[in-house]
């Protein structure tokens, strides 16, 4: 069994700044504990950074650490792989304490709502079934238009 602290360690990492809007930083939780099962992130969003659209192959559960955030669902229209559009048919507010689970394969983004203010979260990335490789495809998007309905070209489905 391992312990340990999500504050007072200084072991950020940067992330992909392709998955990302703005400045965005985590901490991988789940190296520290050392679990098998999920990968856990504490992740940052600064000045109303979002994750791009993105899907994954297994569940995932949020939980609000700090500030103001959301959680938005799209669904897919169209079935060709270059281009299709979307429509975002939820908007789930997020603020501290507050716990969501997004099933596998749901188009969604996620984070902070506030330019002036940072939010965290807790992502916790459930493994689709014993020893498997949890995969996320990221999507090109630009969600600061705030349309909901958007065409999106795949430049790389890229696979973390």
């Amino acid at each position: 069994m391992k312990k340990s602290n999500i504050h007072g360690t200084n072991d950020k990492r940067d992330v992909n700044p392709n998955w990302f809007t703005d400045k965005t930083w985590m901490k991988v939780v789940s190296e520290k504990i050392e679990s098998k099962d999920q990968d856990i992130y504490h992740v940052h969003f600064e000045n109303g950074s979002r994750t791009k659209l993105h899907q994954h192959n297994g569940n995932q559960v949020l939980i609000g650490v700090k500030g103001k955030g959301s959680l938005e669902i799209f669904k897919k229209y169209g079935t060709n792989k270059a281009n299709f559009k979307i429509k975002k048919i939820e908007r789930i507010s997020l603020s501290e304490g507050d716990i969501v689970h997004i099933p596998a394969k749901t188009f969604h983004t996620h984070g902070s709502i506030d330019k002036k203010k940072e939010f965290s979260h807790i992502a916790i990335n459930i493994l689709p079934k014993k020893n498997s490789t949890y995969k996320t495809e990221w999507y090109e998007s630009d969600f600061k238009k705030g349309k909901t309905s958007v065409k999106q070209a795949i430049y790389n489905i890229i696979k973390d």
